[in-house]
């Protein structure tokens, strides 16, 4: 039997991934500095209602709140001994949330970088961080994940340890790096390097691509670098909703909903199969992008110096 992921990437041309979780649930009260992956149990209502929210704004697939719920992030807030709970508890609320609704929707278990320097430059073995990311896949797939969401990976030996943990508890994974203005990661892998590794791995994600960095222009530009690699799995695109600042005692990023939808079109268009939003993508910019990708016809693939001065268009003057 296929997967859900799969049997919906074998029906449309396109699936819409939900927007942020860590900064909305800021605006709705978390504490700056407080593990967002807490509030599974001690704010359950407000994590199912951001869900809600999500899937109400038109997202086919929603992201569990567990982006940092491995062992060593944990740790930070002296709640190592709680990764099965509350990544059991983060499947279980996007679980609820998703079958209120009246279609399909595709819980993605949520798993971040390990938050350590991977050896040779710093500590943190492939060996420990596979066993990390199996601890964390194996809760979500007891709370009821379809699939393992591998996210904002800077290093390929991480993304290699958690492609082990997906395969060692046979769940179905996507996967993304995060990638600077010039076009690499933090640890410095290219998209097409990305591209080649992903081809290599015994256990192949469904779809990859690329998500966070420092908005959807930049995004998409790394994104060009997927297509260009010639391989051809499902591509995702999940960009920051450009620049932080602080307003109202909020966060408040600077792409508004029309620069998303704007963005959208242009990953569509490129043959992005899986778009959504990182930090800062609210329900209100998911829903624009929804609406746009529904009504905007499809036009050519375009060229990097068009998506640039599309997106930059969109931002307006000033930006």
């Amino acid at each position: 039997m296929p997967d859900q992921l799969s049997r919906m990437l074998g029906e449309r041309p396109w699936l819409l991934a939900d927007g942020a979780t860590g900064t909305n649930l800021y605006n709705m009260g978390l504490a700056s500095g407080q593990a967002p992956d807490l509030w599974c149990e001690t704010h359950p209502d407000k994590v199912r209602a951001l869900h809600r929210q999500m899937i109400a704004s038109g997202a086919d697939i929603i992201l569990t709140n567990s982006f940092g719920a491995n062992a060593s992030r944990l740790r930070l807030a002296k709640a190592q001994d709680r990764v099965a709970a509350l990544n059991r508890a983060a499947a279980r609320l996007a679980r609820e949330a998703a079958a209120e609704v009246g279609r399909a929707v595709v819980v993605a278990g949520s798993v971040g970088p390990i938050g350590e320097i991977m050896a040779p430059m710093g500590r943190l073995t492939e060996a420990d961080a596979t066993a990390m990311f199996t601890q964390q896949a194996q809760a979500l797939k007891e709370g009821g994940a379809d699939v393992l969401w591998i996210e904002t990976i800077s290093a390929a030996e991480e993304m290699r340890a958690a492609a082990k943990a997906a395969q060692s508890v046979s769940m179905p994974w996507c996967g993304m790096m995060s990638f600077e203005p010039g076009g690499r990661s933090m640890m410095g892998v290219t998209p097409p390097q990305l591209a080649s590794l992903i081809d290599r791995l015994p256990h192949p994600p469904l779809a990859y691509g690329a998500n966070c960095g420092t908005g959807p222009a930049e995004l998409l530009l790394a994104v060009a670098g997927f297509a260009a690699s010639g391989n051809e799995r499902p591509l995702i695109a999940k960009p920051n909703a450009g620049v932080p600042r602080y307003q109202d005692g909020g966060l408040i990023y600077d792409a508004t909903p029309e620069v998303m939808a704007e963005f959208a079109v242009l990953a569509r268009d490129m043959g992005v199969r899986i778009i959504g939003g990182c930090c800062g993508t609210t329900p209100a910019h998911l829903a624009a992008m929804r609406d746009a990708l529904v009504a905007a016809p499809r036009g050519p693939r375009p060229s990097p110096e068009r998506i640039s001065a599309r997106i930059a268009q969109a931002m307006g003057p000033g930006e």
